[in-house]
């Protein structure tokens, strides 16, 4: 059998890189498309709707995005990791910021047997990673050294507040749809021309379907930065071979329960989803694309 061509680990960040920004301009696209046509149709400023958008949507995202750090911790029950009770801990996220030329983030600990982290904040200068005890105690050096390279990964490719400009743009086309189809219920149908009428049927079909693609493309975005993250390990340690074994670990024994809210933040999904609707690649693939590194 071939032998399958070694994947270069600069290739694959840059690649995903490449593709999260493609899936966010067809979120745009999307976007002005939507805006385009209920203008058609309703006879209204678009960048009154535009405007509408805007405001709420950023007013909900801002307090999640600003203490995102907070949130994520508390929803889990974290606590501050001590730094002579987890030592090791401490010592290989210092190494590897030392390395990376990062700040060293606020470390905690979630109490669960199960293998799993997660790293969240605004940015390196207000971050966090949290894993789980299970984490500490059935991984040995090297593999948690991957788990936690991926993390800060996350946080050196600014993975949350990219998350986050997804999110206000898939905000504003859930919003924007939920007004014009609530609006229809207080318009004047005999107002309607024909050529109105066209577009009020296609602003219907595009406010109905958008906000479910939109959904879809950002679930997309989340998984090329998983992988994106996967690659930016190896670039951290020069080796894939730690969080190959970590994700091997996790994949022999996944079955975690952590709000919904905050479960995308982990290295693996809680979840058990099709690929389609999850927010992680399968751990399986992962493995695969490591191995060839």
């Amino acid at each position: 059998m071939e032998q399958k061509a070694r994947l270069s680990f600069h290739d694959e960040i840059r690649k995903n890189k490449i593709l999260s920004v493609l899936l966010i301009f067809v979120v745009f696209v999307v976007l002005v498309c939507l805006i385009y046509v209920i203008g058609l149709a309703m006879g209204l400023d678009i960048f009154f709707i535009l405007i509408i958008a805007i405001v709420f949507s950023l007013i909900y995202v801002w307090s999640g995005y600003f203490f995102s750090d907070k949130i994520a911790i508390a929803s889990v029950g974290g606590k501050e990791a001590n730094q002579n009770q987890y030592r090791q801990y401490h010592d290989l996220v210092e190494g590897l910021c030392l390395a990376s030329g990062m700040p060293k983030p606020r470390l905690y600990i979630m109490n669960s047997p199960e293998i799993n982290a997660f790293a969240t904040g605004r940015d390196p200068q207000h971050a966090v990673i949290c894993v789980t005890t299970g984490a500490l105690e059935k991984l040995n050096k090297q593999e948690l050294e991957g788990v936690l390279s991926h993390e800060l990964s996350h946080i050196a490719n600014f993975d949350i507040r990219f998350m986050t400009l997804v999110a206000v743009l898939v905000g504003m086309i859930s919003i924007i749809a939920e007004i014009f189809l609530r609006s229809l219920w207080f318009r004047d149908s005999d107002s309607d021309n024909k050529g109105n009428a066209i577009f009020l049927v296609i602003g219907i079909v595009l406010a109905i379907l958008a906000p479910i693609v939109v959904q879809l493309v950002q679930l997309a975005i989340s998984r090329k930065r998983e992988y994106a993250a996967d690659s930016s390990a190896v670039k951290f340690t020069r080796t894939p071979t730690g969080l190959i074994g970590a994700l091997k670990k996790i994949k022999q024994n996944h079955d975690m329960k952590v709000s919904g809210a905050v479960s995308p933040l982990f290295i693996a999904s809680p979840k058990k989803l099709a690929v389609l609707f999850s927010t992680h690649p399968p751990l399986e693939d992962r493995i695969a694309k490591l191995e060839r590194m």
